[in-house]
């Protein structure tokens, strides 16, 4: 074997550290990489995890050139990885994993571990899963690469690192056995608990059992993988004899070889450069500590600790010791002692940060004077508990001890330098370890000329005690049971330094300098090529093989396979268009803008042009214009009616454009999964895109400016065919975007806008379009281009397709992608309004900005962030609020807790309404009401019955005290209402409709109109209808019948005079569209009558998914087959933006029958009223509000019955009797000039009493007075003075918080009532007592909660609350008090509450933690 080459070809160093700095192990392989890459090239490559997609990694520049078919085949198995370069010095390749695409094979890749290897998995928490998936999908990578890049002759060597990797190795050892491989324990796994738990390790390491200590300690999925790997990979290495020995008696394996961690020292800058870094850190320094402790240090010496957060292993407890002891000494001169070690903390303090900007602020003394960052829990903190009380904590004390618990990233709030331009400006550093296999940070001390402390307990302080020279750095002798000894001679030597002259300490510099020389790679590097050789020969044992240089059989298979494969070809789409006509442009730019749908002249413009391709082209004038001929266009300039009407449109269109928007209204971003324009933009599919798009048309109109954010979808929502069974067929066709009324967004520079979100191993890329909705700026979201992989280009392919994963990244797409979009795009809006659940991460986002760009902390930009946010939900049912499984947001959302500042458990928690009950699901909507400092639902009725879905977020409060309110939908009139009618309107109502506002009582005018003119155009309307059903029951390709004799029965059935009866939605089971078919004898009775006939008009989709809804359609197509319906009863398929506004225009009455009180608000109906069509509905939705008795009909709202099955009886009898008893004699009583009188006045009625109150100018205006005004104007004071109330409150909040629980109720008073009665009239006393906890005596507040005495099973119904007024306090209680006096008689509980008193909240609910006395 001596005589062949055994060098790796190929290496890969793959550790959890790699382009993510979490401790030494980064800097081991970020230091030798450059070294590595210089000898082998990109023939080097690292492997690391992808923690941040969703954000900027300083350490990581994407490059999609590097192996992209290779990329594209990991891909394709299933495995999201980002390749490019590490930003260090060499600049190696880098692949980072996203392995939560694994997971999915969670179980079973803990389970072949188990088969394979007995790696016990039962213990491991998600901290043990996270890694073990990193190692598998690294092993897997690194199979793959082998397989397909490389040849058989290479010899391939994979290194892992530490127990978080070294899965791979073991998914190698049997998947692709011919890769040599290495695994590195810097830090056993029980050497590291041993310490941790204050076990003697190094006296006892003979006597432990690691299994046992594993099991009880909680530890032993971590250690068995650890075993397992030692055990099974080609070469076992570690990082200094310390770590071998314990090696040796914990894992049971002796190592192959110990390489001892080099440095590279090309970094640190040396002469006049650290001099300056070395000024300018020490004068930072001292700055901060004289501003936070408020006193003046004159030329102190800086001692310092870093490293991470180990209290005892790290030996800061030793450190924190010697300080006191340092302290309690009779000093000369000043000590500044910093602690740089990152914890958990909340943000920068600000009264410090503030100071340091200016002078003239001043320091908080309520704050701890050690610390520069607010710590999350600090009564818990060690370092923090240590120094308190102690000598350390007083002003007299001559060693001032700075805390810094954050990480020195150049951006912390208060140093804003990174790490090691601090280091440049200490004296000198102390690392008292107890438990440290190596020790990186006094290397990187002395190279910057830091003398340093270290302990024969650290790998580098042995390694340092056989350098004869070693005068930079001190080696205190530590074991087991020294600690007072290690403390004392701590102590000693910052006293040495104390009294150096400048002379000596320079000397001393020198020499630590002249150490770290020693310890760099280019000396220590090859104890790892040793190793690697050792591994590939070890290997080549292992596999029983023979390794010959050069070709071999395999390269000639490897040709032949090249031949046959090729990676995909890369089409891009170009679009070759004709011109317009220079004199006719302006219908171009009018066919780009919404506002021609819901101008009647603008349509009346586009017809004229070419009436018959107007309808072939389903009027779309983009597509109009693109396909009239040549000729055509000729005889249109030479027609100057059509050049005079386009002008004066086109006029119009810009007068309405150039109107600006009054300052009056607050700017309104507004979210929402769908919009419903027009039909010829399919990203609708049904009532909440209808009133979406009518919204912005309104926005538009009222000149609100509203910004709104969607997604453009390839295909959209289904078009449906039916069988001549009625069974639903559902087909996509796909969008020709370019014939869209829609523009690329572009930049500055002329490129395309795009947004980006994370998923899984890669970045989601959206292009940015706009929709011209008259004023109103539409952006959509388009992922589907070149940029992304196939199955992410379907993120936007259908609206509410594909599983829950998908609709997951639509969501994420949406709200993440959304916000960003927006802020790409430089527009800031003051109100956020999330119209269902389905875009709540856009406050997700917001937060993470407000963290990311102002400094705030988690709970300081919710603050900012609920101010401003407004969630409308229109789900009437529990199951209808999309909710996700934890597993799944883990998968695409793990990064964001760390982004925002906060714990795993806190982020899945604002999804929850129990945090305690782990298999609950995450809750868009509850995320919404978390984030939104107002909700709503879509009418009256569905506001009760949204505060009974979402109440239980907030337990202390009962249904009618919650914040939730509401606005009724309403729907556009210009959109809605026929032409002829509108006509009709304008000419008695005036500008009733026009304008900002709405002038309802002129609605009233309608009464003024003839009743023959009336009638005349509600007939024109209905013959209208029956000739677009004739034709469409004329055309095969429309309808599918079972012979032409139907076709012919039906055309000739429907006829225009019969009373004619609509229902078109969505069907869905609780629509009921079932119940006028449960007695179909008296069904028959009423379309047959030949007097006074009926005839039905159904229309509507069912989902794909939903089978019962499907049923539904079947049955009604069944039934109108049947013989006595044929004609009588028609289902028209494909229901449609067209087919609607024809339907609500031409039938006679509306049913509308939905299970109560599952209708939100139900908009059709509102549609019909407008155009004088009768609506007939169960009081649900809007209806509740709208019903006037002789303007339409009504069911009942109250249930008769439990059962659902006789309530439909029920329900069915009531409407065959309505329609025989009161609408069918109604309709048919003519006059003798045929005209219904008493018809016509209901009609009239119906639009003066009804219809003024249903349009979205009335909703608009409503949103506008109950919700926008008060955001906008409570976002303004948020965002005043550096958001100091969003600080406040958040402040206060965490106050509260940590005392709650603390806080007692003693001595509650009531007045005796359980035994007599009360009298109206006469005071009655509650006193209760507090126990404040620390909280001032304003902080709390207490009140009587009466309401009607509370049946079993009951919610309370709250009729009134009466505050308790303070009548006493001191330092540690208050007392409350009432005299309440009954002002109604009747049975009623009451109940003494307790909660939190804060002025500056907008409602309890804001923050609603209760006690009850």
């Amino acid at each position: 074997m001596s005589n062949v080459n055994l060098n790796p070809d190929f290496l890969f160093e793959v550790s959890w550290e790699v382009c993510n700095k979490v401790g030494g192990i980064h800097t081991v392989i970020a230091s030798k990489a450059p070294i590595v890459a210089g000898a082998m090239g990109d023939n080097y490559i690292t492997i690391g995890p992808d923690f941040s997609q969703d954000s900027v990694n300083p350490e990581f520049s994407e490059d999609n050139s590097l192996m992209a078919a290779w990329r594209e085949s990991l891909y394709n198995q299933g495995v999201r990885v980002r390749i490019g370069r590490w930003n260090i010095e060499g600049r190696p390749i880098a692949i980072l994993i996203d392995f939560k695409s694994f997971f999915s094979q969670k179980d079973t890749i803990l389970s072949k571990l188990w088969e394979d290897y007995k790696v016990d998995s039962l213990s491991g928490q998600w901290d043990y899963v996270e890694p073990v998936l990193f190692g598998y999908a690294a092993g897997v990578v690194i199979a793959s690469y082998a397989e397909t890049m490389c040849t058989p002759s290479q010899k391939v060597v994979a290194h892992f690192h530490e127990w978080m990797a070294s899965a791979g190795s073991l998914y190698l050892h049997k998947y692709a056995p011919y890769v040599a491989t290495l695994f590195t324990t810097h830090a056993t796994v029980m050497g590291r608990c041993i310490a941790g738990n204050r076990l003697p390790l190094y006296n006892d390491l003979l006597k432990f059992n690691a299994d046992e200590l594993a099991r009880q300690f909680n530890v032993m999925a971590k250690h068995s993988l650890e075993k397992s790997a030692a055990a099974h990979s080609d070469a076992f290495l570690t990082v200094s004899e310390i770590t071998a020995n314990e090696c040796r008696y914990l894992i049971g394996r002796e190592v192959t070889r110990i390489t001892p961690n080099g440095f590279d020292n090309g970094f640190v800058p040396r002469g006049e450069e650290l001099a300056a870094k070395r000024s300018a850190a020490r004068k930072k320094l001292i700055e901060v500590a004289e501003a936070s402790w408020g006193v003046e240090l004159n030329n102190p010496l800086i001692v310092a600790t870093s490293g991470r957060y180990e209290y005892r292993n790290k030996g800061i407890d030793v450190f924190l010791e010697s300080l006191k002891q340092l302290a309690s000494s009779s000093l000369d001169r000043d000590v500044l002692a910093v602690v740089a070690v990152p914890a958990a903390n909340i943000g920068m303090r600000q009264d410090l940060a503030q100071h340091l900007e200016n002078k003239e602020s001043a320091i908080d003394p309520a704050q701890k004077r050690w610390l520069t960052h607010n710590l999350e829990s600090e009564a818990w903190d060690m370092v923090s508990q240590s120094i308190e009380g102690s000598i350390l904590s007083t002003s007299a004390s001559r060693v001032k001890v700075l805390f810094v618990p954050t990480y020195l990233n150049g951006n912390d709030g208060i140093f804003n330098m990174p790490y090691y331009d601090v280091l440049a400006g200490v004296d000198l550093t102390v690392f008292a370890s107890y438990y440290e296999p190596w020790g990186y940070t006094p290397l990187e001390s002395v190279a910057y000329g830091v003398p340093t402390v270290t302990t024969t307990l650290a790998g580098f302080g042995l390694w340092v005690a056989n350098h004869s020279n070693r005068a930079g750095v001190d080696v205190v002798r530590r074991d087991d049971y020294n600690e007072r000894e290690v403390v004392f001679q701590i102590t000693e030597i910052m006293k040495r330094y104390l009294t150096m002259s400048e002379a000596q300490y320079e000397a001393t510099r020198e020499a630590a300098m002249e150490l770290s020389n020693t310890a760099v790679w280019k000396k220590l590097y090859n104890e790892y090529k040793r190793a690697y050789e050792e591994a590939i020969e070890n290997s080549i044992s292992r596999t029983n093989r023979v390794l010959i240089d050069g070709g071999n059989r395999g390269e000639q298979i490897n040709f032949v396979r090249q031949q046959l494969t090729s990676n995909r070809p890369q089409w891009h789409r170009l679009m070759v268009e004709k011109g317009i006509p220079e004199r006719l442009k302006p219908l171009e730019e009018l066919s780009r803008n919404l506002w021609w749908c819901w101008t009647p002249g603008a349509q009346e413009l586009f017809e004229a042009a070419d009436k018959e391709l107007w309808v072939k082209v389903d009027r779309n004038p983009i597509a109009l214009l693109d396909k009239i001929s040549a000729q055509r266009y000729e005889e249109i300039l030479a027609d100057k009616a059509f050049l005079k009407k386009m002008d004066e449109v086109y006029k119009q269109f810009c007068d309405y454009m150039s109107e600006k928007p009054s300052p009056e209204h607050a700017k309104v971003a507004y979210f929402s999964m769908e919009y419903g324009l027009h039909s010829s933009l399919k990203i609708y599919s049904g009532g909440l895109g209808i009133l979406a798009g009518d919204y912005l048309k309104e926005a538009s109109d009222r000149n609100v400016p509203m910004v709104a954010v969607g997604l453009l979808y390839r295909y959209g929502y289904f078009t449906q065919r039916l069988s001549a069974q009625g069974a639903q067929e559902a087909t996509y066709e796909a969008q020709n975007f370019f014939k869209l009324p829609i523009s690329p967004v572009r930049d500055e520079l002329g490129n395309w806008v795009t947004t980006q979100v994370a998923l899984p191993g890669r970045n989601l890329t959206a292009r940015v379009w706009k929709c011209q909705v008259g004023r109103t700026d539409l952006f959509l979201l388009d992922a589907d281009y070149e940029a992304n992989l196939d199955e992410d280009r379907q993120v936007t392919y259908y609206l509410y397709g594909g599983d829950w994963e998908n609709r997951l990244k639509q969501e994420i797409l949406l709200g993440v992608g959304g916000i960003r979009a927006l802020v790409k795009m430089g527009i800031k809006q003051e109100v956020y309004h999330c119209n269902e659940g389905h875009a709540a991460f856009i406050n997700i986002e917001r937060i993470r900005n407000l963290i990311a760009r102002k400094r705030l902390s988690f709970s300081e930009a919710m603050e900012v962030v609920r101010s401003s946010s407004l969630f409308t939900t229109h789900t009437p049912v529990p199951a209808g609020h999309d909710a996700f499984p934890e597993s799944m947001i883990r998968q695409y959302m793990s990064h964001y807790p760390d982004v925002l500042g906060i714990t795993w458990d806190q982020f899945i928690n604002l999804g929850k309404t129990n945090p305690s009950d782990p298999n609950e699901k995450f809750s868009m909507s509850v995320l919404a009401c978390n984030l939104s400092q107002e909700v709503n639902g879509v009418s009256w009725l569905h506001g009760e019955v949204s505060k009974d879905i979402l109440g239980n977020m907030w337990p202390g409060y009962f249904k009618n005290e919650l914040h939730i309110g509401y606005v009724t939908n309403g729907v556009h009139f210009p959109t809605w209402v026929a032409s002829n009618l509108r006509k009709l309107y304008a000419k008695y109502f005036g500008k009733a409709f026009e304008g900002h506002t709405y002038n309802i009582p002129e609605w009233q005018n309608v009464h003024k109109i003839d009743d023959k003119e009336l009638w005349s155009e509600r007939m024109f309307l209905k013959e209208r209808l029956i000739k677009t059903i004739r034709k469409r029951f004329s055309d095969p390709t429309q309808v599918r019948l079972q012979s032409p004799r139907q076709m012919v029965q039906v055309t000739e059935s429907i006829k225009p005079e019969v009373l004619t009866i609509g229902f078109a939605r969505r069907f869905a089971t609780y629509k009921r569209a079932h119940l006028l078919f449960t007695n179909l004898e008296r069904l028959s009775a009423l379309v047959n009558n030949k007097e006074r006939p009926v005839q039905f008009i159904f229309a509507g989709k069912a989902h794909p998914n939903d089978k019962p809804g499907q049923d539904l359609i079947k049955r009604i197509v069944e039934v109108s087959a049947m013989p006595e319906f044929v004609g009588k009863i028609v289902f028209l398929q494909n229901y449609d933006m067209e087919l609607a506004r024809r339907m609500v225009q031409g039938v006679d009455v509306w049913l509308n029958t939905p299970t109560r009180p599952l209708e939100a608000s139900g908009t059709s109906g509102e549609k019909c009223v407008m155009n004088g069509v009768m609506q007939f509905s169960v009081l649900d939705g809007w209806w509740v509000e709208g019903y006037k008795e002789g303007a339409g009909w009504m069911l009942p709202m109250e249930r008769t019955y439990a059962d659902q099955r006789f309530q439909d009886e029920l329900d069915a009898e009531m409407i065959y009797n309505t329609i025989e008893e009161q609408i069918v004699p109604l309709y048919y009583d003519r006059a003798e000039d045929g005209v219904p009188h008493r018809w016509v006045n209901a009609v009239k009625k119906c639009v003066a009493d009804i219809a003024s109150n249903f349009t979205t100018n009335r909703m608009l205006i409503d949103y506008e007075e109950r919700f926008y005004n008060k955001l906008a104007q409570r976002k303004k004071l948020m965002l005043d003075k550096n958001y100091i109330m969003a600080r406040q409150i958040a402040a206060w909040k965490r106050k509260v918080s940590a005392a709650w629980d603390n806080i007692v109720i003693r001595d509650v008073k009531r007045a005796e009532i359980e035994s007599e009665a009360m009298y109206v009239g006469k005071k009655y006393h509650f006193e209760l007592t507090i126990d404040l906890a620390g909280l001032q005596k304003e902080d709390i507040g207490a009140e009587l909660v009466v309401a009607t005495q509370i049946e079993a099973g009951q919610a309370a119904n709250v009729v009134e609350t009466r505050r308790l007024e303070i009548v006493a306090s001191d330092d540690k209680s208050v007392t409350l008090a009432l005299d309440y006096a009954p002002e109604h008689t009747g049975m009623f509980d009451v109940a003494l509450r307790v909660f939190p008193v804060n002025d500056n909240l907008e409602h309890r609910m804001d923050f609603a933690l209760v006690k009850w006395a």
